[in-house]
């Protein structure tokens, strides 16, 4: 388990309980009580450290090597059920973006989300989780294909944006991820969304629009990453915490400016300290979400999707 710099007393504390438990094992002392202690001490000091995180904590939190991606969502949520679909019919099939079809319980749905590498070849495979205007058009095939079919669409998040190269503005970055905005709009099935990492800027936006907006507890939603506003503002990165604060970009600021719907809590410590409940709350308030909108009909979805998104940054005196 990897720590982060905010969580090294949590590390000492179970560096001690574990050799602790390893004298208790390999001599006759009796180290219960101390074991006991150390367990308290542990107890509370995650829930002191957890329990006030700053928004850039909460950032650092959201990128943890150790936090479950797109496809571990779906392999836990699904299982075997899940057929993985492939190609924009276009250009050629793009790793960051995945997409396909799935089960919880009884229900299909099409799951769509980006995709980020565990190690430095599979983040170079997956290209960072940085999608190119065909995997735009790729997620947009699909949901266009699951409208066709009748068949909800559920869309993870986890990107440090949409690719920024040459190459992918001269395919179309831009027109691409605007196409998505405007399609996902009128799409006439429902739309779960489900921030589980990052979410920043067009990149998550491209299939972020959702009837259902929901955002685990130690991620970010934002126009810009903290890095880079800080790099503009100041013209240096050692703002990134000033401007964590000043975007407003977590669960709980997104929840208050009523950007998203719900926010899922995460078990203590983050999704990656237990990843199966994690997994189990997600699947549980996707299947809530979609109950909440199967009965609308095509064109109540899509008038009420519209009225949602019209009725953000309005101000009323």
């Amino acid at each position: 388990m990897e720590y982060l710099e905010f969580e090294l007393p949590i590390k000492e504390l179970e560096e001690q309980l574990q050799k602790c438990r390893l004298i208790g094992e390999e001599s006759e002392v009796d180290v219960t009580e101390t074991c006991s202690q150390i367990e308290k001490k542990l107890k509370q000091a995650k829930t002191d450290i957890y329990k006030n995180l700053t928004s850039w904590q909460r950032v650092q939190l959201s990128r943890h090597p150790n936090r479950p991606y797109t496809m571990d969502y779906i392999k836990a949520i699904c299982g075997e059920t899940f057929l993985e679909l492939h190609g924009d019919r276009s250009f050629k099939d793009d790793k960051a973006m995945i997409g396909g079809l799935g089960k919880i319980g009884d229900q299909s749905y099409m799951f769509i989300g980006q995709q980020k590498g565990y190690n430095t070849k599979t983040r170079q495979y997956r290209n960072f989780g940085m999608a190119n205007p065909e995997g735009y058009r790729k997620a947009l095939r699909l949901m266009k294909s699951a409208e066709k079919f009748g068949i909800p669409v559920v869309t993870l998040l986890d990107t440090p944006g949409a690719y920024p190269g040459l190459e992918a503005e001269e395919r179309g970055q831009g027109e691409a991820i605007a196409r998505n905005i405007l399609e996902m709009t009128r799409l006439k099935v429902p739309i779960i969304t489900v921030i589980i990492g990052e979410g920043a800027s067009g990149g998550a936006l491209g299939i972020g629009v959702g009837d259902k907006v929901l955002m685990l507890e130690n991620t970010w939603y934002s126009v810009i990453s903290p890095e880079s506003c800080s790099s503009i503002l100041w013209r240096s990165w050692e703002y990134k915490e000033q401007a964590a604060e000043a975007l407003k970009l977590t669960a709980k600021d997104m929840k208050k400016l009523k950007m998203v719907d719900e926010i899922i809590k995460e078990p203590l410590g983050g999704a990656h300290r237990d990843r199966e409940q994690t997994f189990a709350i997600v699947s549980n308030a996707i299947s809530k979400s979609y109950e909440s909108l199967k009965n609308l009909s095509p064109k109540e979805l899509v008038e009420n999707r519209m009225n949602k998104y019209l009725e953000m940054g309005v101000f009323k005196g």
